[in-house]
């Protein structure tokens, strides 16, 4: 359990990562030209783009270097919470759109996120 709770993590690093740091240098605009499921950007202001890129970097941060680190690791299951929270708001918005197939990733995140939050709370523990 522990080798899957680390792969979902560290999956979710990368995923998190990558689209943290688009929202924060990537004009709005550019990103909805360049993908299709990324129109929904249009809808918000670039403050608030801003924010879930920030976010979404430290919730990146949070699943993966308190473990490393050995540094308050209750940290873990705590980002993968506040990531599924935010997948869950994601979710949602993209019902709201019509947006079914997008929804549909977002609520996949959002199990994979929820897995390792109860995975680090209660299954596999970092503190005994």
């Amino acid at each position: 359990m522990n080798t899957a709770l680390w792969i979902v993590t560290t999956l979710l690093t990368v995923i998190y990562l990558l689209s943290g740091l688009g929202k924060l240098f990537v004009p709005r605009e550019k990103m909805a030209t360049m993908m299709k499921a990324a129109r929904w950007t249009l809808d918000f202001q670039p403050g608030t783009l801003k924010t879930i890129g920030a976010l979404e970097i430290l919730g990146a941060a949070g699943l993966i270097l308190p473990a490393v680190l050995d540094v308050a690791p209750i940290l873990v299951p705590l980002a993968a919470t506040g990531l599924a929270l935010m997948m869950a708001g994601a979710t949602i918005m993209r019902i709201r759109r019509g947006e079914t197939k997008a929804a549909l990733g977002d609520a996949f995140y959002l199990a994979l996120a929820a897995f390792v939050a109860s995975g680090r709370f209660a299954l596999e523990p970092f503190t005994g």
